[in-house]
């Protein structure tokens, strides 16, 4: 799996497998590139600063934390769990 960060852009590329992409579906700010077998081969995530934003406001603050150093985590309102 590999992740890339177009940041001019705001898209959050993860390449799930390197197999060849037949055709997308989007849904949203999500598009999910798939093979001729319909497996998932690239997932785009536009406006990737929200999206991710919002799901680290779903985690506990101690994972968050712990996954981003504090002088590149957002300022993040979290929810009391």
């Amino acid at each position: 799996m590999k992740f890339k960060y177009n940041k001019e852009d705001d898209i959050l590329l993860i390449e799930l497998n390197d197999q060849n992409i037949d055709y997308a579906e989007q849904s949203g700010d999500l598009i999910v590139h798939f093979s001729p077998k319909r497996e998932a081969v690239l997932l785009e995530i536009l406006d990737a600063s929200v999206f991710l934003k919002q799901a680290a406001m779903q985690l506990p603050k101690n994972i968050v934390q712990s996954i981003l150093p504090r002088s590149t985590s957002p300022s993040i309102a979290y929810k009391k769990k």
